[in-house]
């Protein structure tokens, strides 16, 4: 009886073979969630953008949850770590506010496509994985506080307002980031950066 050919995997998309094969699985998942929603992506379609079988995307991932908490978990670790070199840096605190607003900024913005489907789709997480990007998150945001907080405490900025509000309201103008922005708009990444960072601290600031 002669034997069943064994299929080989698609070649993936030209600009992945070069990639290891976590990273490609990690790459393909985040061009078709930004494309079709983690929902309307299959398992089968996220080896075949890879050029993999899913035997070889199990070794590293259980499922798409495990590549959507990654896609988040490797941005949100890359600003954890920029923020904590920013607020253990030189300078005032307000000089230091200014800069980590200025970099949660254009981080986003340099991961656009990481950022719109972590906050379109995190909330698809299973209990266990979704209680850890909250706790990431939520350290993400204290350190941002503290740091908002020095600034009160030297009478840099306003006291009136509870830093925690005024963090949340920075925030929530980050998040809609994606809803908006296009690389070729009119403004740089960084002139957007500069231009929220100001704002920020203008309505900071003691008058």
């Amino acid at each position: 009886m002669p034997r069943t050919p064994i299929k080989e995997p698609p070649a993936p998309a030209p600009e992945l073979a070069r990639l290891p094969v976590q990273e490609r699985l990690i790459a393909a998942s985040l061009r078709l969630f930004a494309a079709q929603g983690v929902e309307g992506t299959s398992v089968q379609e996220i080896v075949a953008a890879a050029g993999v079988t899913k035997g070889a995307m199990y070794h590293y991932f259980a499922s798409k949850d495990d590549l959507l908490y990654e896609i988040y978990h490797r941005l949100l670790g890359r600003q954890t770590e920029r923020l904590n070199a920013i607020a253990d840096g030189p300078g005032t605190a307000a000089e230091r506010v200014r800069a980590a607003a200025a970099d949660v900024v254009e981080s986003t913005l340099d991961s656009i496509e990481e950022a719109i489907v972590s906050f379109r789709s995190v909330h698809m997480l299973p209990n266990p994985q979704r209680a850890q990007v909250r706790a990431e998150r939520r350290r993400y945001h204290e350190r941002f506080r503290a740091l908002v907080e020095e600034g009160q405490r030297d009478g840099a900025f306003r006291k009136d307002v509870p830093a925690d509000l005024a963090v949340h309201f920075f925030f929530g103008s980050v998040n809609q980031l994606g809803t908006w922005y296009h690389r070729d708009g009119g403004l740089t990444r960084q002139q957007i950066a500069e231009h929220y960072a100001d704002l920020f601290l203008a309505s900071l600031r003691v008058e």
